[in-house]
């Protein structure tokens, strides 16, 4: 990470990624990229569904493979490219049959490796291979749910999984994230994130915080947000009878003490 002198009050404390010395490549493989429409916050009509989306910087998205169904045929890692849509990098992979295929990898894999995917594999970072086979205490990433059903959790920068037991036909994970500091509200616009703007600060109309004469407090027990649903401060928004799964073993932390 690299981390700037104080020149601004938007520089201080920012951090951000040594580029120059991770990225090979500088353009994209054309075969594997397409236009996209960014997802703005509107539905069909136009209307917002989902406040403080939009602008940033225009993209061209790459076709991830999350399924790694070439079992058994070493892949030489071509180069490592920066992926505009994720905050991970990603790897163009060169088959040995040919086919190339951008995958997401952790920032130990260099160009020039060789890494297989299979049962019987080796464990080594970029290598994949099932998680009954991956010994307790193995850090691993780009996790799927169901077998072949694709990689759904540990693809963002900064996160990270360990396998901490085996039991009953099912591995045990523990997850962990760490953040990166923007540093200034212009990056955050450039990643197409618009301000958001405190209740209490908006008039009645716009908010069921707002209005009153200078600082007020919200005037109700607990806080709501803009669609007059439970938020923040520990507030439990999340309905009862929601779909939940049996094998979470740790509930998720939220609020002041997570």
């Amino acid at each position: 990470m690299k981390r700037y002198k104080p020149t601004s009050p938007s520089r201080r404390n920012m951090t951000s990624i040594l580029y120059r010395d991770i990225l090979t490549g500088d353009k994209p493989h054309k075969a594997l990229t397409t236009g996209f429409m960014r997802g703005v916050g509107r539905n069909n009509r136009g209307r917002i569904t989902t406040r403080h989306k939009g602008g940033g910087n225009k993209r061209a998205y790459r076709e991830i493979d999350f399924v790694y169904n070439k079992h058994d045929i070493p892949a030489k890692v071509s180069t490592i490219e920066y992926d505009p849509n994720r905050t991970a990098f990603i790897a163009l992979l060169t088959y040995a049959d040919g086919e190339k295929r951008y995958v997401v990898v952790p920032k130990s894999v260099k160009a020039g490796e060789v890494v297989t995917v299979g049962e019987k594999v080796e464990v080594k970072t970029g290598n994949r291979l099932p998680l009954r086979n991956i010994p307790v205490g193995t850090f691993v990433y780009n996790i799927e749910l169901k077998p072949q059903g694709g990689a759904k959790l540990v693809r963002s920068a900064g996160n990270y999984a360990e396998v901490i037991a085996h039991d009953e036909g099912y591995a045990q994970i523990k997850l962990e994230n760490w953040l990166q500091n923007l540093g200034k509200a212009g990056k955050s616009r450039w990643k197409g994130v618009r301000p958001t703007v405190r209740g209490s600060a908006m008039n009645p109309v716009d908010h069921p915080h707002g209005g009153g004469e200078g600082r007020q407090g919200r005037g109700r027990r607990r806080a709501i947000s803009f669609y007059g649903k439970p938020t923040g401060k520990g507030q439990k928004s999340r309905k009862p009878k929601k779909y939940s799964n049996k094998h979470i073993v740790s509930r998720r932390k939220v609020g002041k003490n997570r």
